[in-house]
């Protein structure tokens, strides 16, 4: 068997193969809620093959979303919904996981399809928030500082989020503290000049993460994952850095999270990120093999062997697939057919079949 699609088993959970479908926005609901589109898109990745689907970024609070068409699961009323989608993908073999996110200074944007630009004033407008008064590019609205009391109502959403998350069923809840969103603006440099217990010193820019996971942690049972996605790197002078990261990730690792969705940049408008096959790899390499947690590798792996040899060259545990998986619902499926692997297809689909995809 092909490393790709072996199982993967952490704590009680198990991924028929290392096939991961990123949180990936959709900008298709309405006040929070999930939708036909939600259920269709997530879906049909479940019948596409895929191990676990992490739904996209779904804001602990209404002013936490990226643009108004954000998911949500600030209120007990986007659950039912929610409900749904989870008994579609796991009755269809994979695992469902939701992100839990807050946009901070990068929120109240237009959906990228109208520009994806921040909207100042009017509708579908609100005041975004921060660790520091700097907007994130020049002529954008300088956010709000947050109070240490914001601040703990922000821990306090995150905590009731996912609780919400387990009644609705998600197997693997991951914390988004990356893409120069709320948790990653506190601990870069770049984005925090706070000098007070949140601010300064990297043990105090970490707080807020380690604060949000111990809140997630005392709702989330001990026996389902939690992953943090984190980005490894600002790509920029004096940011947030690799050793940084090794260094998160030995705290995170030390206070019971499982797993690092290892990506990068997003918190410099202007920083130069050398994109390519395999470039963000070497993160989730060193991370894996020095700090000794799992994690996920994500960033233009778009082919089958690609990702094989990522996986037997021990450089991360979990093949974690974006915009590859909007071009191509059926990516495991594919993947599995290029390294000879005999998986399962949906009953409704097996006439399909053909021996080509048999050992």
């Amino acid at each position: 068997m092909s490393k790709l699609f072996s199982p993967f088993i952490i704590k009680d959970v198990t991924l028929k193969n290392r096939i991961v479908i990123s949180p990936m926005c959709q900008y298709s609901a309405v006040d929070g809620f999930a939708n036909d589109w939600h259920l269709v898109h997530l879906g049909s990745r479940a019948v596409g093959g895929a191990g676990l689907i992490i739904q996209e970024a779904s804001a602990v609070t209404a002013d936490g979303r990226i643009t108004y068409a954000d998911l949500g699961i600030w209120k007990d009323e986007h659950v039912e919904k929610l409900k749904q989608i989870v008994s579609f993908i796991h009755n269809n073999g994979a695992i469902a996981g939701i992100q839990l996110a807050h946009a901070g200074r990068k929120a109240s944007c237009e959906v990228p399809w109208n520009g994806g630009e921040q909207i100042a004033a009017g509708e579908n407008s609100w005041k975004p928030v921060g660790p520091s008064p700097i907007p994130f590019k020049q002529g954008q609205v300088e956010p709000h500082e947050l109070t240490i009391s914001e601040i703990q109502d922000i821990v306090f959403a995150f905590r009731a989020a996912a609780k919400r998350a387990l009644d609705a069923g998600y197997k693997v809840v991951e914390i988004h503290a990356a893409h120069g969103y709320l948790l990653h603006e506190f601990f870069s440099p770049l984005s925090n000049k706070r000098n007070d217990v949140y601010g300064g010193s990297f043990e105090n820019r970490i707080r807020l993460v380690i604060d949000v996971v111990e809140a997630v942690q005392s709702v989330w049972p001990e026996n389902l994952p939690l992953f943090v996605r984190i980005s490894a790197t600002d790509w920029t002078e004096g940011g947030w850095n690799e050793n940084d990261s090794l260094q998160l990730a030995a705290v995170l690792k030390d206070r019971g999270v499982d797993l690092i969705d290892t990506s990068s940049g997003g918190n410099v408008p202007d920083a130069f990120i050398p994109a390519g096959p395999n470039y963000q790899v070497p993160f989730a390499d060193k991370i894996r093999n020095e700090i000794g947690i799992y994690t996920g590798a994500v960033g233009v792996i778009v082919e089958a062997h690609q990702a094989e040899e990522i996986l037997e060259q021990e450089k991360a545990d979990l093949i974690f697939i974006a915009r590859e998986s909007l071009r191509d619902a059926y990516f495991p499926t594919h993947a599995a057919q290029v390294l000879g692997e005999n998986t399962e297809w949906p009953n409704q689909y097996v006439r399909a079949k053909r021996d080509t995809f048999k050992k």
